[in-house]
């Protein structure tokens, strides 16, 4: 459970730094922040990977030697389109070769990356040819092979072996199935898992009140090519005081890009009405802050002109780093290739106010041509991601706000109608089972989240307690208002010390503030009835009609923030990824 604090607290809290870590990377980030991200032209994060190949018992198409491989990966597009990733050297005489050359590829966790593998026999008089330059048909065809980035990832041993077939060349129905077999091999690259604990210091800050001293604290923005500026990660405010001292901060390569990449740092003097004071301002690199570490130097602020025309001048202000360390820590992937597991659960909204689902603008309508509706976009959407992270891919389904079979209202029910057996197969069951029950149950109300909440909770707090390996997602899909708005949040407080995250999507036209107030991405932090603070953002929600009026896919919204929540639960309870030969994950103490 969460500590309890003041409002005024309260509202420091939320200004950042509460976490040991950066925004983006421990699940804090906002949407505000990622819609500037989106806006900007910044490209969302992920995890730069290489992969390496490796391939047995090819096809020999040469006749006096054997043949001379190379492969050509993509990555697949829409309605059939391929982009070429890479591709690597050629392999005199071999069939069964192990490649130099590496294919980088940009891992993020929001989407379903389909790749495609391609070899290739190059012809003897192409050797001396710049691979890069080759075309593709003037070699002869070896075979192919496809699968997602995320079957490779969470691997543990993050090698994936594909049979090859000549689908390529004959299509699905005809040609060989039998061409060899090709691994792939996915490595994070080292840079990836770099983060850099910075602590600093200032002396001399202007004083920005009137009965007492300022409350400061720092933002640290990241410089993108337009010339904006993308927050990325904040300090704590320290009260009444102008030579604060801050704790230590994370900021991981994938968030600064690399060490010379410009950094603007603010100092804004703390408002609880929300209106922070620009103390002062200034753009330093992470290698320029090194370098004030190791001469133990510092630097002034600047403070910004009154007007247009004026020109800025040095504060009297100054910014000093305390300590500088470059390390490595676990990455997401670092988890879930060990043995770690996201385990999905669903619950849909069965309210009335979804409208009778016979009617064509119910939104629990199911058209006879197969066109889903919106409650079947977010659960195959979303579903079809996280199921490559279950290794069993059996989901809890429920369902809230019906008169079930004839009889009382249930707030938390199963979608495939049976007493005991929760859990359904696959994505496939999820949307058989929420078929069925619009079928079998009678729309009622009202919409209360509480009890489905609860239910995850205790999954997580019962898979805890037994130490299992597990960290639960729980999709709930709603139309509506919630009459339990305050027994929601006393659940969601209660449930963010425990391994799950909660993400809701909103379908129809209804007023969702209360979903964004549960999303608490506003700067106000959850708060249960007794005065208590959520432990840590669960929760992320997003309305399904601002995601088409953006042409914005709801998963890559929806989970962005997921392998940050992730890494904040992780870190926050010292838990590191799987050895190879434990099954139940132990823990240790950051440094």
């Amino acid at each position: 459970m969460g500590g309890c604090f003041s409002d005024v607290r309260g509202g420091k809290q939320a200004v950042g730094a509460a976490q040991q870590g950066p925004i983006n990377n421990d699940g804090d980030c906002n949407d505000a922040v990622d819609c500037f991200n989106k806006s900007q032209g910044a490209v969302p994060l992920f995890t730069p990977l290489e992969l390496s190949f490796s391939a047995s018992n090819l096809l020999d198409r040469d006749f006096t030697s054997k043949s001379d491989p190379m492969i050509v990966v993509y990555a697949k597009k829409g309605y059939g389109d391929h982009e070429e990733l890479g591709r690597t050297e050629v392999i005199l005489n071999n069939l069964n070769p192990s490649w130099i050359e590496k294919v980088r590829v940009a891992y993020q966790f929001e989407f379903v990356q389909l790749l495609l593998f391609r070899v290739y026999d190059v012809d003897t008089k192409y050797h001396n040819v710049n691979v890069k330059t080759l075309d593709l048909k003037n070699q002869e065809f070896l075979g192919e092979g496809t699968c997602a980035l995320s079957e490779i990832v969470t691997k543990q041993s993050r090698s994936l072996t594909l049979n090859l077939n000549d689908d390529y060349i004959y299509g699905r129905l005809g040609g060989r199935r039998n061409l060899g077999t090709l691994t792939v091999h996915a490595e994070e690259i080292s840079a990836s898992k770099s983060v850099v604990e910075i602590k600093f210091r200032c002396s001399r800050l202007e004083n920005k009140d009137l009965f007492s001293k300022s409350d400061p604290f720092l933002r640290i923005s990241r410089m993108v090519e337009t010339g904006g500026c993308v927050p990325i990660c904040k300090t704590e405010v320290v009260d009444n005081n102008l030579n604060p001292t801050w704790k230590s901060l994370c900021l991981s390569m994938q968030q600064i890009g690399s060490k010379d990449n410009p950094l603007v740092i603010e100092c804004f003097d703390f408002n609880s009405n929300g209106k922070h004071v620009l103390i002062g301002k200034l753009q330093k690199s992470v290698a320029d802050l090194e370098k004030l570490y190791n001469e133990k130097s510092c630097i002034n602020f600047v403070i910004q002109p009154s007007s247009r025309h004026g020109h800025e001048k040095l504060s009297k202000g100054l910014l000093f780093v305390d300590y500088f360390c470059e390390k490595g820590q676990p990455s997401f992937i670092d988890y879930i290739s060990s043995g770690f597991e996201l385990n999905f659960m669903v619950a849909v909204d069965f309210t009335a106010s979804n409208g009778d689902p016979s009617e064509t603008n119910s939104l629990h309508y199911i058209a006879p041509s197969g066109r889903l509706n919106s409650y079947q976009q977010a659960i195959k959407q979303v579903g079809e991601v996280i199921q490559f992270y279950d290794t069993d891919k059996r989901f809890p389904a429920w369902g809230f706000g019906a008169r079930i079979y004839g009889g009382a209202v249930s707030h938390c029910f199963n979608m495939d109608g049976t007493p005991t057996d929760f859990e359904v197969q696959g994505v496939e069951g999820i949307m058989s089972a929420y078929s069925s029950a619009l079928r079998k149950v009678s729309l009622c109300g009202p919409t209360l989240f509480g009890n489905v909440v609860n239910r995850a909770a205790e999954m997580a707090s019962q898979s805890l307690s037994e130490h299992n390996n597990k960290y639960f997602v729980l999709l709930i899909i709603t139309d509506g208002i919630l009459s339990d708005l305050q027994e929601t949040i006393d659940a969601l407080v209660r449930a963010s010390d425990l391994p799950l995250s909660i993400m809701i999507v909103g379908v129809g036209n209804a007023d969702f503030k209360q979903m964004e107030i549960l999303d608490a991405d506003n700067g106000h932090p959850l708060r249960s009835s007794t005065g208590c603070l959520a432990a840590r953002d669960i929760v992320q929600f997003v309305p399904m009609r601002e995601m088409d009026s953006q042409k914005i896919s709801v998963v890559q919204s929806l989970l962005e923030e997921l392998p940050g929540q992730f890494l904040s639960y992780m870190r926050n309870k010292g838990i590191k990824p799987l050895s190879p030969f434990h099954s139940k994950p132990h823990a240790f103490y950051w440094k």
